[in-house]
Order: structure tokens, then sequence, then C-alpha cells
């Protein structure tokens, strides 16, 4: 999950395998494979950053609850 900050100053979680489209018009607006839009101070860039850290944090920890030892 990436963290956003909404227009009103409050952030939020998003599931970024749930993003179907990120567009700047010309505020940023996250629109979900569900329908959902959610606009966001961060640029379309800064979205697209944290989505790509995110997704490296993954492959690089991998998804420890799936570890059984």
């Amino acid at each position: 999950m990436i963290e956003v900050t909404k227009l009103n100053g409050s952030t939020v979680l998003v599931n970024s395998d749930l993003i179907e489209s990120v567009a700047e018009t010309p505020d940023t607006v996250i629109s979900l494979v569900t329908g959902k839009k959610i606009i966001v101070k961060e640029s379309r860039q800064e979205v697209k950053n944290l989505v790509v850290l995110y997704k490296k944090e993954i492959s690089a920890t991998g998804l420890p609850w799936l570890n059984k030892e």
C-alpha cells in the first residue's frame, strides 16, 4: 500500500494493485478499478514513484507471512 495525502490534509493508504490510472487535471486524481476516485496533493510522478518504491520493497522482502519455518 502507498500513503497519499488528500486535499483536506488527511492521509490515506491506497492499495497500489487497485490503481487503474493517475491523472493531473490539474489536481491529481487516482482512479481505482472499483470506480472510486481519490483526489490527492501528490503529483502524478510522486504517486508513480511511491508505487515503484512499494513494489521494490515487496520484491526485496517478499511476503513474510507466507514464509513458514
